[in-house]
């Protein structure tokens, strides 16, 4: 029966639900969660037998939750496991307090954080050698992420730069700089101007694309240049991802995602820092390898691992866990309720 088939869809269904169950069987206690995120935790993670939130562990009860970037070291102490935005997350921003569509759970560390193990680094190191329907799964998905122009945020919808020059097109990708993947992956080079005067002076014939990080164009967190256009030939503050890596030849990042998603559709990546798709031997990686990081899958496999067997998937039509393949579905036809604003509150 063809992979796209009816059978497949609930096959993918079972092993969601399953997993979930796994996941979820004991119930939960959440620490220190903002309030804003309860609401959808309770969704994703509840549905077995539920989940309770505190502000710091108890000495007994069902297994605890913390949010990676927030965990603290009583968290840490207790042997809570981390949460964290998936990478197919949502229509808007995180912090603009939309609820997302994917997380993680990671029992040994989490993904953006190259000093320590992860769930999903043993996940790539596992993944070298895909079964085939597994690998003609993920081919699949990202020729439609690529097809349907699908990112971790889907905003932008601002119009394309007109009249570039000629040339080489390198896309630099800024961050938010506080962020915790920077802190904990950054090697020298930490701050988006940097990263910009690096890139032009590499390359001083190319024509530079500078794409701010939307959180920051939105003055949310930090990372203003500024004066991008003093190393950039455009700035794009309000283009797609995808629009943006389509313009490109090459893409420079620190660890930001959008260096994946460009993989995702062949473009050259440089990374000065550690994200978790580097190391792998699909990147020009400029900080200092990492020994965990044996293997060289390619990018289906890298895929497989990073939004397949990693993420849980919620369907906020369904009330349900769900395969990637629905998750898609929901950002492709905009088909996902939004949060009462009573419970948006940080």
């Amino acid at each position: 029966m063809a992979q796209g088939s009816k059978f497949y869809r609930l096959h993918w269904y079972a092993g969601k639900l399953a997993r979930a169950w796994r996941d979820d069987h004991q119930g939960w206690t959440a620490i220190g969660m903002s309030r804003w995120k309860h609401p959808h935790l309770r969704a994703m993670f509840g549905g077995a037998k539920g989940i309770t939130f505190r502000n710091n562990p108890p000495t007994d009860g069902p297994p605890l939750l913390a949010w990676a970037g927030r965990m603290d070291e009583a968290a840490k102490a207790a042997g809570a496991v981390r949460v964290e935005d998936g990478f197919l997350r949502s229509r808007g921003l995180g912090a603009r307090l939309v609820p997302p569509l994917s997380l993680v759970l990671d029992r040994k560390g989490i993904y953006y954080d190259p000093t320590a193990p992860s769930d999903l680094e043993d996940l790539i190191n596992a993944s070298e050698i895909l079964p085939e329907a597994d690998r003609t799964r993920a081919e699949r998905l990202i020729a439609r992420l690529t097809r349907q122009r699908i990112s971790k945020y889907n905003t932008g919808a601002g119009a394309l730069p007109q009249g570039l020059p000629a040339g080489r097109r390198i896309l630099v990708v800024g961050q938010v700089e506080d962020d915790a993947s920077v802190l904990l992956g950054a090697g020298e080079v930490r701050t988006n101007a940097a990263l910009l005067a690096k890139a032009r002076a590499a390359n001083p014939a190319a024509v530079i694309l500078y794409k701010p990080h939307p959180d920051v164009v939105a003055g949310l967190r930090k990372g203003a240049v500024s004066d991008p256009l003093a190393f950039a030939d455009a700035v794009l503050d309000d283009v797609s991802a995808a629009d943006a890596i389509d313009l490109a030849d090459d893409v420079r990042t620190i660890t930001s995602t959008l260096g994946f998603e460009a993989l995702l559709r062949g473009r050259r990546v440089t990374c000065l820092g550690q994200p978790f798709y580097a190391g792998w031997g699909l990147t020009d990686d400029r900080a200092r390898p990492i020994p965990r990081r044996q293997v060289r899958p390619d990018i289906v496999a890298l895929a497989h691992a990073a939004l397949i067997a990693y993420p849980r998937y919620f369907d906020p039509v369904t009330g349900m866990a769900c395969p990637v393949e629905v998750a898609l579905e929901r950002l492709e036809s905009g088909e996902m309720p939004e949060m009462p604003l009573r419970t948006r509150i940080a």
